[in-house]
């Protein structure tokens, strides 16, 4: 059977490897060659200090491994002992009583176990899915006497209160941190990330320069990734910038949360050229572009509409495999093909459709199929789309949309489908406009439908469109085809054009 090693087995692996190394010591005294005879030397200096060195250098890692075994063994007793009491916990909930009991019982000593506080900031991990809870939580363990709460329990319950955009209590926390003198780096960075949550940046910025007064606090890669976040989320380029140099200026190196939070507020702010630039410090320099990086630069590229590049870096993230966590990247990346004059984007487009599921849907991404559809002439994808918008009540403001819908129909001579799309729009509540009209009495003026043509004058009416120059136009054009018993109509539209003083049609 294995043998498990515990806290204790350290201080005996610790003791052990200290009397090796002892005893693989070789005096001053035994080394030197004098005092040793030649003929009975067996190994030379060198060598024994060879063989001593290994010697030593393979018992530390021999007990390094049963550090780190043990340590790693603590840590997975002390997940395993929270977890379940979280479990009890979440099973009392609705018991007051219970509830108390437990945490004054198995709480408190459990959190006694741990005097780095451990326990209860395992505890409210663990609890992040439900922060009134985790803060319940964490108000109980602030009235218990006893043991004092640690900088970092504190810094955990201020994260938590922002997160519940409850920034005065987060103030509160920081302030009671800063009473009991255990006020560190830690609680400053989450009173910082409470403000950054709720979009406060002057109290953020703030607290960063009391940080900078502090002699016994100072700034941590921490602190400034969060500024460059919090001015890159704000589009303040310059002062981004300004923090990423302050934080190399201070000797604190650039980590990949940094690089990351840069590239993001280039890519917040439409700059492709220094988003890039960014990238490639990454690709040659010690921090190296993760997972992440990636998504973020394909959705830079799928704003700026380089296909090429987005396709690259598409393939880079593993392609249909991201569709699970990222469908608003896939999103973007349809909406890059429809602004695009690709040739091939409608089967692209259609690809990355399959992979949003319908749950997902958005009315702005189903209007934009529907133009580009539009634009394609493809008429029978375009009433489908137009359908699914019907269906789940969505509708279209955009005359600019509508006109190019109607377009598509009569360049595809769809009289009877433009008929019943712009019944279905009025009754929907879509944006109707005299072009639709006019498309559509001109459709049924060149099909010599005359009855279903008049029709339209009265749904024009219906809307409050009277009749334009180029509605008698197209009237005169229709009546003056027909045969003898549509003169009167013709002779009344020509009477109404001299009326309005629209002249008489050449």
């Amino acid at each position: 059977m294995k043998k498990v090693f515990r806290i204790s087995d350290i201080t005996a692996a610790k003791s052990e490897l200290l009397y090796c190394h002892h005893r693989f010591s070789i005096p001053k005294s035994l080394t030197s060659a004098t005092t040793i005879p030649t003929s009975t030397r067996r190994f030379s200096t060198e060598e024994q200090h060879s063989l001593s060195s290994k010697s030593i250098s393979d018992l530390y890692g021999q007990f390094a491994d049963k550090w780190a075994y043990a340590e790693v063994r603590t840590k997975e007793e002390l997940i395993e002992k929270v977890s379940v009491f979280r479990d009890e916990l979440m099973k009392n909930l609705k018991d007051e009583n219970s509830f108390e009991k437990l945490l004054e019982n198995k709480g408190w000593k459990l959190f006694k176990m741990y005097s780095n506080g451990a326990a209860l900031l395992e505890l409210l991990r663990l609890l992040e899915s439900n922060l009134h809870l985790a803060i319940k939580v964490f108000n109980w363990r602030r009235e218990q006497e006893g043991r004092p709460m640690s900088s970092e329990e504190y810094a955990k319950g201020i994260k938590i209160a922002g997160r519940m955009k409850n920034v005065d209590l987060a103030l509160e926390l920081f302030t009671e941190a800063t009473e009991k003198r255990i006020k560190t780096t830690s609680t400053y960075n989450a009173l910082m990330g409470a403000y950054m949550w709720n979009g406060l940046t002057e109290k953020c910025q703030s607290v960063y320069y009391a940080l900078k007064q502090d002699v016994n606090c100072h700034p941590t890669s921490a602190t400034f990734n969060m500024l460059i976040s919090l001015f890159g989320y704000r589009v303040l380029i310059h002062q981004m910038e300004a923090a990423f140099q302050e934080m190399k200026n201070s000797n604190i190196t650039p980590d990949l949360t940094t690089y990351n939070n840069l590239i993001a507020g280039y890519l917040t702010a439409w700059m492709w050229d220094s988003m890039e630039n960014t990238y490639r410090i990454m690709e040659t320099g010690p921090v190296r572009p993760d997972f992440e990086t990636r998504l973020l630069m394909l959705r830079g590229y799928a704003h700026s509409g380089n296909l090429v590049k987005m396709e690259e870096f598409y393939n880079k993230v593993g392609g249909p495999h991201i569709r699970e966590k990222h469908i608003p990247l896939i999103r973007a990346m349809i909406c890059a093909y429809c602004k695009s004059s690709d040739t091939n984007r409608v089967k692209r487009i259609e690809e990355l459709m399959r992979l949003i599921p319908e749950n997902e849907y958005r009315p702005w991404l189903n209007v934009l199929l529907i133009r580009v559809y539009a634009q394609e002439d493809l008429v029978d994808e375009m009433d489908r789309s137009i359908d699914e918008a019907f269906d789940r009540n969505t509708s279209v403001n955009a005359v600019k949309i509508m006109r190019t819908i109607a377009a598509t129909y009569i360049r595809n001579n769809a009289v009877d489908q433009l008929a019943r799309f712009v019944r279905r729009a009025g009754d929907s509540g879509w944006r109707i406009c005299r072009s639709l009209f006019h498309g559509l009495l001109w459709m049924f003026a060149s099909h010599k439908r005359i009855e279903e043509m008049e029709e339209v004058l009265v749904e024009m009416e219906r809307f409050n469109y009277g009749c334009s120059k180029r509605t008698f136009f197209i009237l005169y054009k229709a009546y003056s085809e027909q045969d003898e018993g549509y003169r009167g109509k013709l002779h009344r539209v020509l009477g109404l054009m001299c009326k309005h003083g629209y002249g008489m049609p050449s």
